[in-house]
């Protein structure tokens, strides 16, 4: 049986430069930009830890990074966390939080969080800045209670299990640089062998103290002039840089079926180790090539398949010309010489996220195959000369190009993540299939109503999501014109996303009018007749729906028609139950239906029950497709037959036949003066009214009255 791909259902990132979402990452690599900078002065005092002289005691010559904005930012009651806790919790801890929910919210993943969700999570994590910082050998008194949960390792998996309540296996691990993207392979093997239905699966790493900057320092492994030079003959040395990505991750099938969102598709990943080399942070070329070569036989594919290598691409004058050839290699052997591989890395832009290193190199490749362009690798300006790269076969771009085309072959990008103990992962991934792959344009969309719900766990962060929605509107285009698709949005907003206390509602007509009335609900201009907002509390069960299908007496001459113009499974109801009502009625429902308001015989029983009945099917019909089903169903007079069908008790067929047959005696009966002797029902008929009939008297009296 042929392996089961895996399914890049979410994605979320905290990256340098201010970097939080997806877009704003594409978006920035496209550009070209570089997020490295001196270190803030909120971390320590540059003065005191640099000196551009090598080998100082206690200094480090580097006094660049790429560095997280708020680290200290953070809202532990959102994850239920209490404000006595929150200080004592390392910051890798809490970034990994935001972003293992962003990812579940970025795929449109609905948590269980009563009973739990069958999600696996595993993350990468290394550094104990945190941990430092508390307490030293001769001052222990700020450690608390919450320290040991606060900095172990293990919790920074398990905490997001908790919290989430999260119930596939949770494992928290430590390869050194490569350990987001071990994590990725991990996740995979446990969904390939069904030990959880979905996994969380990422990296992190903040710097707190200058200790690492010395020590990488002192090993003469740090960029002087803070610009990661990967492959360029002036590389001297790795940026340090901080952050956390997560990938929601789902078997493809499973993906596919449930209509999720597919950003990439993983094919195929390996891991190994260098073993015994020249020094245990020297890199191995034999066990990169083989890791490479293991990960395609593992994936299924040719390597001369590969049409872009997200690379480790340190900077640093050993590590690159190593990769460079493992690569060539692994995947050049039998390369044109017009036709060289394409490599870059991500660590030009952020410099060296270490821990989290490979979520970001995964990140950005899954975003290459699914929007087809290449970001360039910037800092590269002359070829490293320890690299024959005419003769590997391998170039460096430094510009936006587009995914080289392989016919009948989809995007394939190879992912590099080098762990400085030896430890090598490496994860190929593709394009998702054609039918999922997320649109790049918009659509118009006719003028509705459509209503949007937003919901958070405060009234600051509801006027904030609103604010951040209508942005998103803006930016997209929809201030201006219908450029997004609000039926999605819609259906997003409404159906895959966990709802929170503070909700807000509004009906829309068009983006712009969404754009206008979120700017004015986020700007506290107060309460309209088109927008709500109000505390709802967490109900102790969850909520149970009823129908109740009304008498005879709210139907008019138009009613219905809005519905059947804009939502096509209300019309196909009333479409079915007018050819149902055809055989045993005197008129046609859909001409009823149709007529002018002074031609209209809405008002009359004969059709004015049969079109209450086919109003009330056609909306409970609509309701249910869109996952709202009754507990318990209810009906008052012609609305006891409705309330049959729905129910289930009366067939289609059955109910139209008695609506019909009941409406012609009671417009009989009151052309009669009350008599039914001028009914002349059939004793079919009769039996079948008697179904329904509060007195069943009546109907026998019918039924044995003398025909007219």
């Amino acid at each position: 049986m042929d392996k089961e791909d895996i399914a890049i259902i979410g994605m979320a990132c905290r990256f340098p430069g201010g970097l939080n979402n997806i877009e704003s990452f594409w978006n920035f690599l496209l550009e070209g930009r570089d997020a490295v900078v001196e270190v803030p002065s909120d971390r320590w005092n540059i003065s005191r830890f640099y000196d551009p002289e090598p080998g100082v005691v206690g200094k480090s010559i580097a006094k660049w990074g790429g560095f997280v904005d708020g680290i200290d930012q953070f809202d532990p009651q959102f994850f239920g966390i209490s404000p006595r806790e929150a200080p004592y919790i390392d910051p890798q801890q809490r970034l990994l939080l935001e972003t293992a929910w962003e990812a579940i919210e970025n795929a449109g993943i609905v948590l269980d969080l009563e009973n739990g969700t069958n999600i696996g999570v595993f993350t990468g994590i290394s550094h104990t800045d945190y941990q430092s910082i508390q307490g030293s050998a001769n001052d222990r008194a700020a450690i608390s209670p919450h320290s040991p949960t606060g900095n172990a390792h293990s919790i920074a998996a398990n905490r997001i299990s908790y919290c989430l309540n999260l119930l596939g296996p949770s494992i928290a691990m430590d390869t050194a640089c490569s350990s987001a993207l071990s994590a990725v392979h991990i996740a995979c093997e446990q969904l390939v062998d069904n030990k959880c239905e979905m996994a969380l699966a990422g990296g992190v790493t903040v710097m707190i103290t200058p200790d690492g900057f010395i020590g990488f320092s002192q090993a003469g492994m740090l960029s002087p002039d803070g610009k990661c030079k990967a492959f360029d003959a002036s590389a001297n040395g790795f940026v340090r840089g901080e952050g956390a990505g997560m990938v929601l991750l789902k078997p493809l099938t499973k993906a596919l079926a449930d209509g999720d969102p597919v950003y990439a598709v993983i094919r195929g990943s390996a891991a190994n180790q260098d073993g015994h080399t020249n020094g245990i942070s020297l890199p191995g070329e034999d066990a990169q090539r083989r890791l490479v070569k293991q990960a395609c036989v593992d994936a299924g594919i040719d390597p001369l398949h590969i049409a872009y290598v997200e690379a480790h691409g340190t900077g640093t004058a050993v590590g690159d010309p190593i990769e460079a050839h493992a690569l060539a290699g692994a995947l050049c052997e039998n390369r044109s010489a017009g036709n060289p591989l394409p490599i870059g890395s991500v660590k030009s832009n952020l410099g060296h996220l270490e821990t989290a290193a490979g979520i970001a190199s995964l990140i950005k490749a899954a975003l290459i195959v699914n929007r087809g362009q290449i970001p360039p690798s910037i800092h590269f300006d002359t070829p490293n000369p320890h690299i024959d790269f005419e003769e590997c076969r391998l170039r460096v771009p430094t510009k936006v190009e587009s995914f080289p085309v392989i016919p009948g072959v989809p995007r394939l990008v190879g992912v590099n993540s080098f762990g400085f103990g030896g430890a090598n992962a490496h994860v190929i991934v593709g394009e998702p299939p054609t039918a999922t792959r997320m649109a790049t344009t918009c659509q118009t969309i006719p003028e509705r109503p459509w209503p949007i719900v937003l919901s958070a766990r405060s009234e600051e962060s509801l006027q904030s999501v609103a604010q951040e929605l209508g942005d998103c509107l803006d930016h997209a285009g929809g201030g201006a014109g219908n450029r997004w698709e609000l039926a999605d949005l819609v259906y997003t907003l409404g159906a895959r996303r966990n709802h929170h206390p503070y909700r807000l509602t509004t009906v829309a007509t068009s983006p712009a009018d969404l754009v206008e009335k979120l700017r004015s609900f986020s700007a506290e201009e107060g309460e309209s007749t088109s927008l709500r907002d109000s505390f709802t509390p967490a109900p102790e069960h969850p909520l149970r729906v009823g129908f109740v299908m009304s008498g005879q007496g709210p139907q008019w001459w138009g009613m219905g028609r809005q519905l059947m113009a804009s939502e096509p499974v209300f019309r196909d109801a009333i479409v079915a139950c007018a050819a149902a009502m055809e055989p045993h009625a005197s008129f046609s429902l859909l001409e009823e239906l149709g007529r002018d308001e002074e031609n209209s015989r809405i008002k009359e029983t004969e059709v004015g029950q049969p079109a209450i009945f086919a109003m009330q099917y056609a909306l409970a019909t609509l309701w249910k497709s869109w996952g709202v089903h009754p507990a318990a169903i209810t009906g008052h007079s012609v609305g006891e037959i409705a309330a049959a069908c729905v129910a289930g008790i009366l067939t289609m067929e059955e109910a139209a036949r008695v609506i019909v047959i009941r409406a012609r005696v009671m417009n009989e009966c009151a052309r009669g003066e009350g008599t039914m002797l001028a009914v002349g029902l059939t004793e079919e008929d009769a039996t079948a009214l008697i179904a329904t009939n509060g007195d069943e008297s009546v109907s026998i009296a019918a039924f044995n009255a003398p025909p007219p």
